[in-house]
Parts: structure tokens; C-alpha cells; sequence
């Protein structure tokens, strides 16, 4: 019975957790590594590797340019190696340019222009923010969106909601000036500004009412694990008639696709903000443990659908995280290739080893981090 019960718990975990967690993570990074990739193609640069994951290599094949397509032990990223790379970090191989013959110097990566070396790193941050546009527009447009009337229907005893007057019935049409249109609309915001005075205006039968109110910071249980946000205290309305499906066409759609996009990017560089502050706690950091519990629960919860949506805002924030100025992540890429520019000549080649180093130190620190934050946070997991 033990031994049943172990391959039961195994199974649970392979079909629960590590299933779509594959699924979510293999889809960004093969998002991420194609907009380097093709770019890198459309530039004429010879492409030596495109890997999804790092390691041993499980299976692979070559294509007819003779890129070898891998797929590797560890699935926690990937990269693609061009001509004239190093490693999988894209440092520069200075003796192998050397060696190389005139025609294959000109494919290599290292003799492309800075425009070009600067187009190839940044498409696969770019690639990862067009998925989640493609993705959330793709949603809207096929399924329409939920939207439940941001209508109060009950108060909180002791809440700020009731401190500030709102009222059971009360139609929440404007916060701070800006229009609501429902109840997640309203959330979103409140959610995100604890601590803060809010103007909100009501609409209270033929009145206007406009109240100060002032959502209190609390902690509140999510599968990602604890998680701050600002609360006024109000329950939404179960009323079947307060619920509609907005439909969209193509334009909206895409615009829709941009606005929940932009709206990851806004609420990412604000917890950066707050945490530069002091008003954050970096126990909401994530790393891989608990992205795998999430995707599991969501698989289980929202089915193909979820975890399709969960890759959209997974792929926003690595995006942003690439993007960040760290050697050996692309914004690092992007800093040395703005010193090229400015200066006319490249960072020395040591300059750039140490660089690339540091960056290695950082990433890893990062992940050991996260890692650990997931340790301490997770439970129930197996």
C-alpha cells in the first residue's frame, strides 16, 4: 500500500504540477529564444544552437542551415548561440572570429553592426511581449470578457469602506477621476494603492456621491503564497443580472491585448518602486517552485485556457526581466552595445569578462533566492 501510495503522490506531482509547469515555461522560452533567432537569421548571422532548456542534451536535430535544435536536461530557460558566441550568454569568442575565414567572419555575430547586435538581443524580450498581446487579444476576441457591474453589495463591519460612508447598492463609476467599468476595474486599483486617499465616486440612486477612502495594506493567501495588497472592505454583487460578457472585435482586441499587457509591465516596475522604498517585502519574489505550483493550480482550476493566460503574464515578466541592465541577461547586452555606441569602440574584452562574471554571480544569487522564498512559502507541494 506504501509503494502504491508513493506512485500515487509521484503521479500526482507529474500529472499536477510538473506537466504545466513544462508546458507554461517550455512555450515562453521558445517564444523568447525564436525572436532572437529570427532576427538573427534576417541579419544574416550563421546560428550554431537553439536550445530549450541547459545540460545534457535529451534529443535534438539539425536543420538544413545546420542549426542544431536541442532539447536539454534542465528545462529552467534555453538559449540560442550564434556564430562567433562563447557560451550560451552570447559573450564574444575572440579567438575563434580570429580563426574564422573572411566569409564566415562576415556571419558571425560579433561582426554585425551595433543596430544589428542591438535588434537581435532585444527581440527576445519583444517576442515575449507580443505572445502576451497575442495571447490576451486572442482571448478577448474569441471568448469576449466577464465583466460583473462594480456594484457594492455589502459593507464590511469596520472596514475603510465603512468608515468612508459607501453604502450597500452604491455604483462605484469613477476613482480618482478615472472610469470604472466593473468590479476587477475597481480592484485593480484599490489593490494596488494601500495606504493611499482615493477619491471614488458613486453613483447613490439619482445622486452623485464622491467619498475619501483609504484602503488598508493586508495579507491575503494566493497560490503564489502570501501576498499584500490594499482592501476597502466591499463585497461584489452575486446577482445574475450584474454579470454581462463584453465582446470585442479585432481592433478592441488588440487594444485589449496591449492594455492587460501594459498593465503586468505597470504593476511590476510599482512593486519595484515600493520595494526600492521599503512599502514591498521581497518575500513575494517567485522563482520555479512555485511557478510550477501555480501552473498546477491553475491547470486543475482554469484548465488549458488558465494556463494559456498564465503564459502571457509568465512571458511579460520575463521580458521585463531580460531587459534589466545585468551582464549576461539581454538588457546587459543592450548597456555594453550603448557604451559601443557612445564611445566608438566596445568595452575591453576583460572589462566585458568581469562584467559577464559579476552578471553570473547576480543571476545566480537571484535564483537561490527565489528558490528559497519558495522553500520557505510552499507547503503541500508533494
Amino acid at each position: 500500500m506504501e509503494i502504491l501510495g508513493s506512485i500515487g503522490s509521484a503521479g500526482h506531482f507529474l500529472l499536477g504540477y510538473l506537466v504545466p509547469f513544462l508546458f507554461v515555461l517550455t512555450l515562453v522560452v521558445f517564444v523568447h529564444e525564436l525572436g532572437h533567432f529570427l532576427v538573427g537569421r534576417w541579419c544574416g548571422v550563421d546560428v550554431k544552437t537553439f536550445s530549450i532548456g541547459f545540460g545534457r542534451e535529451l534529443f535534438g536535430f539539425h536543420d538544413r542551415h545546420g542549426t542544431r535544435w536541442r532539447f536539454a536536461l534542465i528545462p529552467l530557460g534555453g538559449y540560442v548561440k550564434f556564430s562567433g558566441d562563447a557560451d550560451a550568454a552570447s559573450a564574444p569568442d575572440d579567438e575563434a572570429v580570429g580563426r574564422m575565414s573572411p566569409q564566415e567572419r562576415a556571419r558571425s555575430f560579433p561582426a554585425q553592426s551595433i543596430g544589428e547586435r542591438a535588434a537581435i538581443v532585444a527581440a527576445g524580450p519583444i517576442a515575449n511581449f507580443l505572445l502576451a498581446i497575442l495571447i490576451f487579444a486572442g482571448s478577448a476576441f474569441i471568448f469576449g470578457k466577464q465583466v460583473l457591474t462594480p456594484r457594492v453589495d455589502a459593507v464590511v463591519a469596520g472596514s475603510a469602506a465603512e468608515r468612508a460612508g459607501l453604502l450597500p447598492g452604491d455604483l462605484v463609476v469613477a476613482i480618482d477621476g478615472q472610469p470604472i467599468h466593473s468590479f476587477s476595474d475597481m480592484q485593480r486599483i484599490v489593490s494596488t494603492r494601500p495606504d493611499e486617499t482615493l477619491s471614488i465616486t458613486l453613483a447613490r440612486g439619482a445622486d452623485t456621491v464622491t467619498l475619501p477612502v483609504t484602503p488598508a495594506l493586508v495579507e491575503m493567501d494566493s497560490p503564489l503564497g502570501k501576498q499584500r495588497i490594499g482592501v476597502i472592505g466591499v463585497k461584489a454583487s452575486p446577482k445574475p443580472e450584474d454579470w454581462t460578457t463584453q465582446r470585442f472585435g479585432l481592433a478592441d482586441s488588440v487594444r485589449q491585448g496591449f492594455t492587460e499587457s501594459w498593465f503586468i509591465v505597470a504593476q511590476t516596475y510599482d512593486y519595484v518602486a515600493k520595494l526600492v522604498r521599503g512599502r514591498a517585502s521581497t518575500d513575494q519574489l517567485s522563482g520555479p517552485i512555485r511557478i510550477a505550483q501555480v501552473s498546477g493550480a491553475v491547470a486543475q482550476n482554469a484548465g488549458l485556457l488558465g494556463l494559456i493566460n498564465l503564459a502571457a503574464i509568465l512571458s511579460v515578466s520575463i521580458g521585463l526581466m531580460n531587459l534589466l541592465p545585468v551582464p549576461m541577461l539581454d538588457g546587459g547586452h543592450l548597456l555594453f552595445y550603448l557604451y559601443e555606441a557612445v564611445r566608438g569602440r566596445p568595452l575591453s574584452p576583460r572589462a566585458q569578462e568581469i562584467g559577464f562574471r559579476l552578471g553570473l554571480a547576480l543571476v545566480l544569487m537571484l535564483m537561490l533566492f527565489v528558490t528559497w522564498n519558495d522553500l520557505v512559502h510552499v507547503k503541500g507541494l508533494l
